[in-house]
C-alpha cells in the first residue's frame, strides 16, 4: 500500500465550508507530485467532498482564539484539513 495525501485549507473550521487552498503529495506516482501552481482549481470544493471520493480524514488543526488585539490581523491559514488515500 502506497499513500496520498491532501492538505485542505478551508474558510472555517466547518469541514462543510470552502475550500481556499490546497496541497497534496502523491506516493504512489514515479516522477514528482505537479506543483500546486499547476492545478488552477482546487481537487474538492469543500472537505466534505474529499470524503465522499474515498479520502480519509487524518487530522484537523487545533482552534486557537486570537489573542486580543489581533482579531482582524492576517497570518496563517488556520483551518487546515489533512487527508490521505492508500492505494493498493
Amino acid at each position: 500500500m502506497r499513500q496520498q495525501v491532501l492538505f485542505l485549507y478551508l474558510q472555517s473550521s466547518a469541514l462543510d465550508s470552502q475550500v481556499v487552498a490546497w496541497s497534496s503529495y502523491d506516493g504512489t506516482s514515479e516522477g514528482p507530485t505537479p506543483p500546486v501552481e499547476s492545478r488552477p482549481t482546487a481537487p474538492y470544493r469543500t472537505g466534505v467532498d474529499a470524503l465522499r471520493d474515498g479520502w480519509r480524514l487524518i487530522q484537523v488543526a487545533p482552534l486557537r482564539p486570537s489573542p486580543p488585539g489581533a482579531e482582524r490581523e492576517t497570518g496563517f491559514l488556520r483551518h487546515e484539513f489533512v487527508f490521505e488515500k492508500l492505494v493498493g
